[in-house]
């Protein structure tokens, strides 16, 4: 069995909290220079990587820049940082739950993304956390949808993230979420929903397949109603995309805001913060896998079709043993 690559340490620093992009050049071709191989791979568009060799952009494993006729070395790495289109900032602030030597635990708002993907690169709660804090090898236990507010668990070191992620790969950690939605009372709760769920690539919604055999489970509990709004507690057992979304949809109580379910509406501005998914990661607990501590953290944001009155952003509360 083929042993994977070492991959050498970063010749570059992050900017703006990201990691710079890096390439290995495969171990056959016919590319008789980086360049050529950088072309092809890229498609970066015209004049692109000829720009970014002349401006020594590119870098070998020891730092140096790759000039534009280096000859090809088959599984040398090359690194570099990419062009990112301007970003609408989020207009709100991540609040810290709890920070030691290990995690940090961030309340985070609604919109902005837990980590780079696709058109939010450094509008984003691991982007902006790194400068904020200082941390550049943190990195996240999981993730939260980017319209979702509350609790994201990060790692402060790269070398303890895989036993923080194994706790949610192994369902290890108990998370509890709010939602805002609809209030039906002819809807029987509490319940549990159970169904299989597919989420297809390139296609923006989830959904049920009848009679499949289940991979998504959910509690579903009523905490009160008032002006035929309902404040729901969701308890994930599983956590396939969307999950609660869908679950809640298939109720008939979508959750208020939801730009997917029922059905997806028209794009968004991007700097169009008026109408938040009120959805929120209520609670965290678990028990930490390197120092043994047992952990609750709660969120300090409310949902705000509930409470209209409170401020977005609070302290949020850790218990720890």
């Amino acid at each position: 069995m083929r042993r994977k690559p070492r991959i050498p340490p970063s010749p570059l620093p992050q900017r703006d909290g990201i990691d710079p992009f890096r390439v290995r050049l495969p171990l056959d071709g016919a590319w008789s220079t980086v360049r050529d191989h950088l072309v092809e791979r890229l498609a970066a568009g015209p004049g692109v990587i000829d720009t970014m060799l002349r401006e020594g952009r590119i870098v070998g494993a020891d730092g140096a820049a790759v000039t534009s006729d280096a000859p090809y070395m088959p599984g040398a790495w090359v690194w570099f940082h990419r062009e990112y289109a301007t970003e609408v900032p989020v207009p709100f602030p991540i609040g810290i739950v709890y920070r030691d030597e290990h995690v940090v635990v961030a309340d985070k708002p609604h919109f902005l993304a837990t980590t780079p993907r696709g058109s939010h690169v450094t509008e984003t709660a691991l982007a902006r956390l790194r400068r904020e804090l200082d941390l550049p090898e943190l990195g996240p236990a999981h993730r939260l949808d980017r319209l979702t507010a509350g609790l994201v668990l990060f790692v402060v070191r790269s070398g303890e993230r895989g036993a923080y992620q194994t706790l949610f790969g192994d369902r290890r950690v108990r998370k509890e979420y709010e939602a805002v939605a609809a209030y039906d009372p002819a809807v029987a709760l509490p319940r549990t929903v159970r169904s299989r769920i597919v989420k297809e690539r390139g296609v923006l919604a989830a959904y049920e397949v009848p009679g499949g055999e289940p991979n998504a489970e959910s509690r579903i509990e009523l905490l009160g109603e008032r002006g035929g709004l309902g404040r729901y507690r969701l308890v994930p057992h599983t956590g396939r995309t969307h999950q609660l979304r869908v679950h809640m949809n298939a109720l008939g109580l979508p959750i208020l805001g939801d730009p997917l379910y029922p059905v997806v509406a028209d794009a968004v501005a991007p700097d169009d913060f008026r109408r938040p998914l009120q959805l929120l990661a209520r609670s965290l607990e678990f028990r930490d896998p390197v120092t043994g501590r047992e952990h609750r953290f709660e969120s300090g944001r409310t949902l705000a079709a509930w409470s209209a009155y409170e401020e977005w952003a609070g302290g949020g509360v850790a218990h720890s043993s």
